[in-house]
């Protein structure tokens, strides 16, 4: 994966939300890998990311949203602010959330390498056809992915899949959109050992919640590939989440939601 380095020109931003316990900030302080988890439009998740890595002052920061194409970009750029960083990374029109949330996290650790780990959407549409294996490169079965899934996890992966699109894709379809979420958690799960060896840690992830979970996201892709790391995890949602939900990251948080149309008003 590519990095960029933040300059110290660049302005800080405020991280003072004071949201993330004492003692969640104490353990994610001693680890090698922070994982923090998103819902990606709620700004509240943001700013405790943003008081993360003010705290944590990582070496790298790993962001799902960046493809390394836009960190070559932003890697021949100087003394960014907000507006420029936007401009570099070219984050307009892809479908992500306001860059103004993302922006303080990288700037209260302006000597943080940020590491672009997104699998751009043509490749994920060219790997669920081709497949993940050799889309991946030649890491792939280090990273897992010539292995098929457990029975029970890949009913429960197809079944997530069809409720994130609202019940409304052909079921063959399932498997290939698991086989893509799997690259996408080995992309990231690379880029971090990446991060890792290039800088030393600790790095900090911004990723969905999906791929933060402990049981079949990054961390366990991790654990695969570099047993024997610290890696915390943090999930963040908006309604209290059942005891099920919370085994998933070593803490969860609660945010107010956010109002939002009903995605699957346009599937009815």
């Amino acid at each position: 994966m590519t990095s960029m380095i933040i300059p110290a020109l660049i302005l800080a931003a405020s991280a003072s939300s004071g949201d993330v316990p004492d003692e969640v900030l104490a353990k994610m302080q001693v680890s090698d890998v922070v994982i923090a988890g998103e819902i990606h439009d709620n700004p509240v998740h943001h700013e405790r990311q943003a008081e993360i890595s003010a705290a944590l002052q990582p070496s790298a920061i790993a962001y799902e949203m960046l493809t390394p194409g836009q960190a070559r970009r932003a890697a021949a750029e100087t003394g960014l602010g907000e507006s420029r960083l936007r401009t570099a990374l070219d984050w307009d029109g892809r479908g992500w959330p306001d860059f103004a949330m993302y922006f303080p996290i990288v700037a209260v650790a302006p000597e943080a390498r940020i590491y672009g780990a997104q699998v751009p959407r043509d490749e994920a549409r060219k790997a669920a056809i081709s497949g993940v294996a050799s889309a991946f490169g030649d890491e792939y079965v280090l990273y897992g992915l010539d292995s098929p899934l457990p029975p029970e996890q890949q009913i429960k992966r197809e079944a997530l899949q069809m409720a994130a699109h609202c019940d409304a894709i052909s079921g063959d379809m399932l498997p290939k959109m698991v086989d893509v979420q799997r690259l996408r958690d080995a992309a990231l799960a690379r880029a971090v050992i990446r991060a890792l060896d290039d800088t030393g840690g600790p790095v900090l992830v911004i990723t969905g919640n999906g791929h933060a979970r402990k049981d079949w996201g990054i961390p366990a892709v991790l654990e695969r590939v570099r047993p024997g790391l610290t890696v915390f995890s943090l999930g963040q949602t908006e309604t209290k989440r059942s005891a099920e939900f919370e085994a998933r990251y070593d803490h969860v948080l609660v945010a107010p939601p956010v109002e939002r149309k009903d995605p699957c008003a346009a599937f009815r």
